[in-house]
């Protein structure tokens, strides 16, 4: 699970604070393995000063994507080990050309793909049509000021070091919403005011279908309160653990989706910076929601922000040139492998030899993935960025004429009029069964006082 966002790189959900390129490598040197040895991130690494890679499966889904709460660091680096074990063992087995155990409901490719056709949608049309499919549910975005009283708190959905998220009912319309309560003195204390604060500003201004939309903010003396659209199915990472890997027509729906959802905050100037599938909700239609903005930061050019989960890092991070828009685009060719092979392309316990493997670039397909797949995931997975994919002068409309896209009718997409490969099961709007259970033990919440942070949260 991410954190806040911003100046620091993001393992196992434990963010690694500072504002400096502290734990990753200034790699100029032709060589990688010497400019990593010499460097500051190296040094961090062999220390074991810093943490494992990804959130443990067994962790709540609903927290990875309202940030700000790092996860249990133990349990974390367990999971990774065993993950990256699973992963070598199944790279090393070529993962035979058996068909993965098949997803509850899988319709045939052509009903995901649609109707062929041009189906090309201008920004200002993807917006106009995610607010029509996707918002009418909702009551005016921050037309009203929320209190606590205006919720009743039913379930805790996940727990973290910064506080917890509820599941709620807004009395006003009965609806069910996620409630994201942080407190302020760990904000504080961890140094993340800036990052929480541009989280909020950051999700005010979205609406799309294929992203959590924001319903409102406020806050009292003790926490900051974020108001979200609930996803009642739970994580990809789960659907895909559980799966093994995706069959070709499923990875390319949801493939698809995150396209559109990434050309929708591109056009806005907004990286997300933390794509990978636990931070991918599925809707109670079958449909992502890309979560967790905590890493998302308007960069109209490049910035050398350090930040996201080590086995998606895009080279140019990992080697400080600065990155852009086109990191988003390399983390979408690492989630096309992983749900399709059902391991990263580029995976080790070790940071140090996964950086390694990052800047070398060698990509091992396992037989069964579909040539099509191999030639779009090769032509975003590429080091030099004046030939990745995304990133030439089309843009997202070189990924989405590529032919293993043939036939996806994107407009239907993001109007939401093509059914989802999958379509988990959801009893009721405040549905709960997707998510772990937890001890109901918080302290209470809108209590009045003094408020020693007041000036700190005056943009919240």
């Amino acid at each position: 699970m991410s954190g806040a966002g911003g100046d620091y790189l993001q393992t196992a959900g434990r963010p690694l604070s500072g504002a400096t390129n502290k734990f990753l490598p200034d790699i100029r040197n032709p060589n990688p393995a010497t400019a990593l040895a010499n460097s500051p991130a190296h040094q961090s690494l062999s220390s074991g000063s810093t943490s494992t890679n990804r959130p443990a499966a067994s962790t709540s889904s609903y927290p990875s994507h309202v940030g700000t709460m790092p996860l249990n660091a133990s349990a974390a680096a367990a999971e990774v080990a065993s993950r990256t074990k699973a992963a070598a063992a199944a790279a090393q087995q070529g993962r035979p050309d058996s068909a993965p155990r098949p997803l509850a409901s899988s319709p045939s490719s052509s009903r995901i793909l649609g109707s062929s056709g041009s189906g090309t949608r201008t920004p200002q049309s993807l917006s106009r049509m995610a607010t029509e499919a996707n918002m009418s549910a909702l009551p005016p975005r921050r037309a009203q000021t929320f209190s606590i009283h205006d919720f009743q708190i039913l379930n805790t959905l996940g727990t973290g070091s910064f506080g917890r998220v509820h599941l709620v009912r807004l009395k006003s319309n009965g609806k069910h919403y996620a409630m994201k309560v942080l407190r302020k003195s760990e904000i504080v204390k961890l140094k993340q005011v800036e990052h929480t604060i541009n989280e909020k500003h950051i999700l005010e201004k979205l609406e799309f279908p294929f992203l959590v939309n924001l319903l409102g903010t406020f806050q009292d003396a003790n926490n900051l309160y974020l108001v979200l659209e609930y996803v009642q199915g739970g994580e990809l990472f789960s659907y895909l653990r559980k799966s093994g890997r995706f069959p070709n027509h499923v990875a390319r729906f949801y493939a698809a989706e995150v396209v559109t959802a990434f050309e929708y905050l591109h056009t806005r100037d907004i990286v997300y910076r933390d794509l990978k599938p636990e931070n991918l909700l599925i809707d109670h239609l079958g449909h992502i929601k890309i979560t967790d903005f905590g890493f998302a930061k308007v960069v109209p050019d490049v910035t050398w922000t350090l930040c996201g989960t080590p086995d998606y890092l895009a080279p140019e991070i990992i080697q400080n040139k600065g990155h852009g828009k086109a990191a988003d685009w390399w983390a979408l060719g690492v989630l096309i492998f992983e749900m399709l092979a059902g391991y990263p392309p580029f995976f080790d316990e070790d940071h140090f030899k996964l950086y390694e493997k990052i800047l070398a670039c060698k990509l091992r397909f396992p037989a069964h993935i579909d040539p099509l797949a191999k030639d779009l995931i090769k032509r975003l997975l590429t080091p030099d960025l004046s030939k990745r994919f995304g990133n030439l002068r089309a843009g997202a409309e070189d990924i989405k004429r590529h032919k293993w896209f043939a036939g996806v009718d994107w407009g239907k997409l993001v109007a939401l009029h093509i059914q989802a490969p999958y379509v988990p099961k959801v009893a009721h709007e405040g549905d709960t069964s997707n998510f772990d259970q937890y001890p109901e033990d918080h302290e209470p919440y809108g209590v009045g006082g003094a408020d020693p942070y007041r000036d700190k949260f005056k943009d919240f």
